[in-house]
Order: structure tokens, then C-alpha cells, then sequence
């Protein structure tokens, strides 16, 4: 297994899904960890509880991501309770449909706020003291809706595509201090944020409640392999290897993790 031994990380979204999956192969690889939640208390506190059996720090911090003063808040206090942050891993993100002519502007706002400002201010407090070290590494959670469109999400293509840029002008801003900056891309992950009504009516509006077994076909037919979606850990391995010395000469990458899902038209 990769070893994060003495790293100490933030990792944002962490409660639930890929979040909570990386802070529990983080810890299990030897990484101090703290992590955001929102509204998900008990599910954080299930998420400390099953990370804090292997024996590293792991505590849940609640905050607003979407908030400029919040996520000076957060890394202030990794830091205070970590030393330091080696490691950020900016996965926070929420999903709604819509389209562009019916959308109102809290929509678009809430979307841009946490999938795109939200990575902007995490990351933004966390790189002076990486600098300063001349060692680091930031893990942008996007999407393969970074570099394709899908239909009726504007909000969402626009701000995972602003995430691929901000990756990329991250890397080249940094490498002079050793700090890498790379983007991960999922496709469909099984997980609540694919898992709702809204999105299983939209691939079958045929149907009045459809669930999981009648959309999978659907799923699958987005993928290079024949499966409807990967699980959280297959994001979170990838998270675990671009944060570790395995990859201390990967930089400027988006990776997919995707079932090949990004080279389906």
C-alpha cells in the first residue's frame, strides 16, 4: 500500500461518498486528516469513528465551503491542529439539473459557490505555507464534465470546466516551489449524487419512481466498460497515489477515472 506516514491533509466534502472514502484510505495509509462537512453530522461522526481505528488523527470540522471567511477558517485550523497541511484535497460539490433559459440566480449562484469558488478559497489559504516549505499537493476533484458537456447542468459543466483551468494555472504557478497541482476526473459515482429522483427520472422519465435497476443500462451506456458507474474507492486510490511521493514528479494531470466514459461522445 502507498504510504502517506506523516503527511497531514484536508480534505473537503469528507462526510459522505468520495470524500469519506479518502479520508478512510488516507488514515489507513498513515495521513492526519481533518475534514469538512456541512449538514451531515452523524455521518461525519461515523466517518471519524471508522478512520480513527487506525491510529493517525482524524476529526471533522463543519463549514459553509462555499464561503470565502469559512475556508480561511478551515485551513487556519488544520493547521493549528495538524502543524501543517501537505496535502488538500478539494472534492466538495454539489449537483442540481437545469437549463440555462429556466435557471434563477441562486441556482447558478450555489453551483459556481461550492464547485468552483469553494475550490478557489480552499486551496488559495493552504498554498502560502506550501510555498514557504517548497512542498505540496493539491487534488482538485472535477469531472469528466470538466472536459465535455452533458445536457441541462450548465452550471455544473461551467464550474468543473473552471476547475480543469484553475488546475492548470495552479500547476504552473507552482512548480518553481515543488507544489503539484493535479484534477481528477470521475464520471459517474455511486454515490447520493447520482442516486436521486431527480436524475434517475431524467434517463427514465417513462417510469414514475424509477430506481438504480432501471437506470443502469443507462449508466453504462456512458462508459467505455460495460458497468453504470465506479465506486468511491476507485476515486479515493487515485486521490491517495497523486498525494503521495509515488507521484512527487506528477503535476498539471487530469486524470479520469471514468470506466472511459470521457471518450464516449
Amino acid at each position: 500500500m502507498i504510504s502517506l506516514a506523516g503527511k497531514a491533509a484536508v480534505i473537503t466534502g469528507g462526510s459522505r461518498g468520495i470524500g469519506a472514502a479518502a479520508v478512510k484510505l488516507f488514515a489507513q495509509a498513515g495521513a492526519d486528516v481533518l475534514f469538512t462537512y456541512n449538514k451531515a453530522k452523524d455521518a461525519a461522526q461515523l466517518v471519524e469513528q471508522e478512520a480513527g481505528k487506525h491510529g493517525t488523527r482524524v476529526e471533522g470540522f463543519k463549514v459553509d465551503i462555499g464561503r470565502h471567511a469559512a475556508n480561511k477558517k478551515l485551513v487556519d485550523h488544520a493547521i493549528a491542529r495538524l502543524g501543517r497541511l501537505d496535502i488538500v484535497v478539494a472534492n466538495a460539490g454539489i449537483w442540481t439539473p437545469g437549463s440555462v433559459w429556466e435557471m434563477d440566480d441562486q441556482t447558478w449562484a450555489d453551483m459556481i459557490d461550492i464547485n468552483l469558488t469553494g475550490v478557489f478559497n480552499t486551496v488559495r489559504f493552504a498554498i502560502p505555507q506550501m510555498i514557504e516549505r517548497k512542498s505540496g499537493s493539491l487534488v482538485l476533484i472535477s469531472s469528466t464534465c470538466g472536459v465535455k458537456a452533458l445536457g441541462f447542468m450548465p452550471h455544473y459543466n461551467a464550474a468543473k470546466h473552471g476547475v480543469m483551468g484553475l488546475t492548470r494555472s495552479l500547476a504552473l504557478d507552482l512548480g518553481p516551489y515543488f507544489v503539484r497541482a493535479n484534477a481528477i476526473l470521475p464520471s459517474t459515482v455511486n454515490t447520493p449524487m447520482i442516486h436521486n429522483e431527480a436524475l434517475h427520472r431524467a434517463f427514465r422519465p417513462d417510469l414514475e419512481h424509477p430506481g438504480r435497476d432501471d437506470v443502469k443500462a443507462g449508466f453504462a451506456e456512458m462508459n467505455l466498460l460495460p458497468i453504470p458507474w465506479v465506486d468511491p474507492v476507485d476515486i479515493s486510490n487515485a486521490i491517495v497515489w497523486l498525494s503521495s511521493d509515488a507521484a512527487r514528479y506528477v503535476t498539471g494531470v487530469t486524470l479520469p477515472v471514468d470506466a472511459g466514459n470521457h471518450l464516449k461522445c
